[in-house]
């Protein structure tokens, strides 16, 4: 781990994931390379029994709301879905090193991670509303939408 980065696990918390693309290059700024990330992230939420409350995939970096897996620690979890994105596209090295990780034990907090999440695609100029980015979870708080990755909200 680097040094002074301390990462607090185990604790029960929701985090707030953020990683990106190496050199923050848009090498998810194609549907085929979001549907991808999304394939992967519900393959590894089912292997490491974690829960996703939330999701964005943008062009150059990615932001979750997860639980902590049952199965292994969330850095591990985050690395296998880092890696599983990475074998199936062509471009190295895909992911930066490291993520950002922000614990999150409040409603209040969790709300505002969510709101932030689903309003990224507009307030980057990608869309006009955050339902019609259909690569994360906004459809499913606003419209029930059962999509390529499961949520759970809470």
């Amino acid at each position: 781990m680097a040094k002074g980065l301390v990462r607090y696990q185990q604790a029960g918390d929701l985090h707030f994931i953020t990683f990106s693309c190496s050199g923050r290059r848009p090498f998810l700024s194609t549907p085929t390379a979001r549907n991808v990330f999304e394939h992967s992230l519900e393959a590894m939420r089912v292997r490491y029994q974690f829960i996703v409350l939330g999701y964005v995939v943008m062009p150059e970096h990615v932001h979750l709301l997860v639980s902590e897996p049952e199965k292994t620690s969330l850095s591990k979890a985050i690395q296998a879905l880092k890696l599983s994105v990475a074998v199936q596209r062509n471009e190295r090295p895909f992911w930066q090193a490291r993520y950002y990780d922000f614990n999150v034990f409040t409603d209040c907090k969790r709300v505002e991670k969510l709101k932030y999440m689903h309003r990224n695609p507009v307030a980057r100029g990608l869309v006009e509303m955050p339902e019609q980015w259909a690569w994360s979870s906004f459809r499913y708080y606003s419209m029930g939408e059962v999509g390529t990755v499961r949520i759970e909200g809470q």
